[in-house]
């Protein structure tokens, strides 16, 4: 159909409807007009005479029932705003000029469809900074070894000069020893503070060596010219994870660095205890399933550590169903709370995590969920007001704390009355993101109100929570690990930690 004939039937609508008709179709010599009143608005569907005027009716209740969710203003600068929204949504009603059979929910769901060139083009940036940090970090290595070499050349010289006088034997033995130094302390980036540790020089204050070079390096690293490439990319909203400094990835993988790291193993031998949540809730009130899915990880990164075994104490809590490996020798562990494998000569597997213990409970006791959450939503007139708080039990300190509540397709983000923590409105998932970094005894409750156009109480479920915390529920801990031979105990990093792996209010 031509454009001109689009925009000729469109022009005569107007002067065949009529006021106070009570009509829902008019039809001419050729079309069937099939309207329905929006507030000051008409959804109108043109037709050719022989289509079936149920259907007709059917089509325009579905696209009646669209409109509000992508245009909450019903006004003509919404529909203009959301033009877009509406052809697509309308597309998937109907295809080639027959009704679709869908819903709602299916609509919106094809609409918001994952774009494979938006994936596409993640991938490229992503490689491209991974690329930039490499060439950053070649870079640095560089400045920093030709820093090195000139300090070398200055200790050699002046070291020389000093050699020529009297006494000048014993000065040149020591500078003799500098550029061997310098190899084995300057590969490291810390410049001749390395790992090679001698006493101070005769007239030369201790410690200079290494302490000026140790600041150097970091400052030539974030002096390069490809940082201005990430700083492009963060004014362009991109998110950038820089790597941590070697110096402190110990101290991360144990938990000792930023909001949620992942879990390192650098020590000889380390033990995580782990536990995932899986909680639902019902909207109206009450607990439907809460479930508790713990691991003990052994992780030992060289064979000859990995001939051991690990005295445990807890675990007496019947609620709890425990499990071990197939390996561990379950009558050492049921008698004595070791776990060790069953042939004492054969060694753990080393390089990865193996889970040793497993153990489970189920509940449906609302006083142990760590946190709840109530959401009222209440329609008022143009708007909807939504009231959601939180409880939290004295059991645990919660950390990174995040409560997720879906949205309606808004134009602006939502009026915040009154809230604790930090509350955040994601417009392109359609989310508003309640955070609290801490809970503890100075705030186990909270609330938080926002306003929004009148719109459906289920647009606001299902809720998502997600938190940390240093406790676990089982009370299973590692009390020594020993050889299995000689019984000596064996030095090990530990970690404990409960995180949640899904906790829906529906």
């Amino acid at each position: 159909m031509a454009r001109i004939r689009i925009e000729g039937l469109l022009a005569a609508f107007p002067k065949l409807i009529g006021s106070g008709k009570q009509h829902t179709f008019v039809e001419t010599e050729n079309v069937r007009y099939v309207y329905q009143s929006l507030e000051g608005l008409y959804l109108l569907l043109v037709t050719n005479k022989q289509s079936n005027i149920l259907e007709d009716l059917e089509t325009l209740r579905l696209l009646s029932k669209l409109v509000p969710e992508y245009c909450p203003g019903l006004d003509e600068e919404s529909v203009c705003h959301m033009a877009f929204e509406l052809i697509f949504a309308f597309d998937e009603v109907i295809s080639l000029g027959h009704k679709e059979n869908v819903t709602i929910a299916q609509v919106k769901q094809f609409t918001e469809m994952e774009s494979s060139a938006e994936k596409q083009y993640k991938a490229d940036m992503l490689s491209k900074i991974n690329e930039t940090k490499d060439l950053m970090k070649k870079k640095a290595q560089e400045i920093e070894k030709l820093r090195a070499d000139k300090r070398v050349d200055r200790g050699g010289i002046s070291g020389g000069l000093s050699g020529m006088g009297p006494g000048g034997g014993g000065q040149m033995s020591i500078n003799n020893g500098f550029p061997e130094m310098g190899r084995m302390g300057g590969g490291g980036g810390g410049g001749f503070g390395g790992p090679v540790s001698t006493g101070p020089e005769p007239g030369r204050p201790g410690g200079s060596l290494g302490a000026p070079s140790k600041g150097m390096g970091m400052k030539l690293g974030k002096s390069t010219k490809t940082n201005q490439f990430l700083e492009s990319l963060k004014a362009e909203g991109e998110v950038i994870v820089e790597d941590a400094a070697p110096a402190s990835s110990a101290a991360v993988g144990l938990g000792g660095g930023g909001g949620q790291p992942a879990f390192v193993a650098t020590d000889p031998i380390t033990i995580l205890v782990e536990e995932k949540l899986v909680v639902a809730w019902k909207r109206d009130g009450g607990l439907e399933n809460m479930e508790v899915q713990g691991t003990m990880a052994l992780t030992v990164l060289k064979e000859e550590d990995a001939f051991i075994r690990i005295q445990i104490e807890g675990g007496h809590d019947k609620s709890f169903q425990f499990k071990t490996h197939p390996n561990i020798d379950k009558a050492l562990y049921g008698g004595q709370n070791i776990l060790g494998l069953k042939d004492p000569n054969r060694p753990f597997p080393t390089g990865s995590p193996l889970g040793i213990l497993k153990w489970r409970m189920q509940s449906k006791d609302e006083t142990v969920v760590p946190i709840s959450i109530n959401c009222w939503p209440s329609v008022s007139g143009a708007d909807t007001y939504v009231n959601i708080e939180y409880e939290a039990t004295q059991a645990f300190d919660l950390r990174h704390v995040v409560v997720e509540i879906p949205l309606p397709a808004l134009r602006e983000a939502p009026t915040l009355k009154d809230y604790d923590g930090e509350p955040r409105y994601d417009a392109r998932r359609s989310v508003l993101e309640w955070c609290i970094d801490l809970i503890d005894n100075s705030n186990r409750n909270g609330s938080m109100e926002f306003v929004v156009p009148a719109t459906n109480p289920d647009v606001f479920f299902p809720i998502e929570v997600r938190f940390t915390s240093a406790k676990t529920f089982c009370d299973v801990k590692v009390v020594s690990v020993t050889q299995s031979s000689s019984g000596q105990p064996v030095k090990f990093a530990g970690r404990t930690q409960m995180s949640v792996e899904s906790y829906q209010v529906v």
